[in-house]
């Protein structure tokens, strides 16, 4: 990662103890045209962003550090993995509003995951989040994942459902939360930090379209759920981002 530094120096930068100011969200909004592009554009360049939520406690902020791109069904071929595949239902609605919104699912009745709509209204492209380092609120994280004020960050929000489980993100809350207005709950921001490079791979966990390169994760980065460099099996390129 570049810019101000590592994943690995952020890492060591918070253990040692000099968490960020849980009183200040972390630098600006980003604006609505960041967005407004295709999933594999907006993908990469969310790397190094940060989600933050405001909670009772204060603010709970992490990361970006792991994504993967869903293309809408506009898209030729269309994308089997992606859930507006088919087109608009009661459940997807948010994905085919405007981007910049949280589509919030749940998975084994139990589980959540985040996406951010992106491309113009009506054509429903979108990004999972699957990974975020922390950045502030760690305690408050580790009570809602249930572990010792102690983990190691890379415990924390490793997977696109420990994620949501460390900033008490819900469907029933969340969803279709503006990330973009100032007065919202949950947003993302941009506080300077830089990703130079991506690592490009094959989404995780999915049966259809699994070959396609859409998952995006900072290299050399302990927090990243997915398959890393040296792995067996592992097929992956690094990238420049733009």
């Amino acid at each position: 990662m570049g810019g101000r530094g590592s994943a690995g120096a952020l890492s060591r930068h918070l253990r040692n103890g000099r968490e960020a100011d849980a009183s200040r969200l972390p630098g600006a909004l980003l604006k609505r045209s960041f967005f407004e592009a295709s999933p594999e554009e907006v993908a990469p360049r969310l790397l190094g962003k940060v989600l933050v939520r405001r909670s009772g406690e204060g603010v709970l902020a992490g990361r970006i550090v792991e994504v993967e791109a869903y293309l809408g069904p506009h898209h030729d071929p269309p994308d089997p993995a992606a859930h507006a595949h088919r087109g608009p239902t009661p459940r997807n609605s948010v994905l085919f509003g405007p981007a910049g919104h949280a589509y919030v699912y749940s998975i084994y009745g139990q589980y959540f995951c985040m996406n951010i709509s992106c491309e113009a209204e009506g054509l429903a492209g979108c990004v999972l989040l699957r990974a975020l380092e922390p950045v502030t609120g760690w305690e408050e994280m580790a009570r809602n994942r249930g572990l010792a004020a102690c983990v190691a960050a890379h415990q924390l929000a490793s997977g696109p459902s420990r994620l949501c489980l460390a900033l008490a993100i819900t469907r029933a809350e969340h969803n279709g939360v503006d990330l973009l207005d100032a007065a919202s709950a949950l947003q993302v921001r941009d506080d300077g930090f830089r990703v130079s490079e991506a690592l490009v791979t094959p989404r995780v966990g999915i049966r259809h379209a699994a070959d396609r390169l859409l998952r995006f994760a900072a290299p050399d980065c302990d927090c990243v759920s997915g398959p890393k460099p040296g792995a067996k099996g592992f097929k992956g390129v690094r990238v420049a981002v733009c």
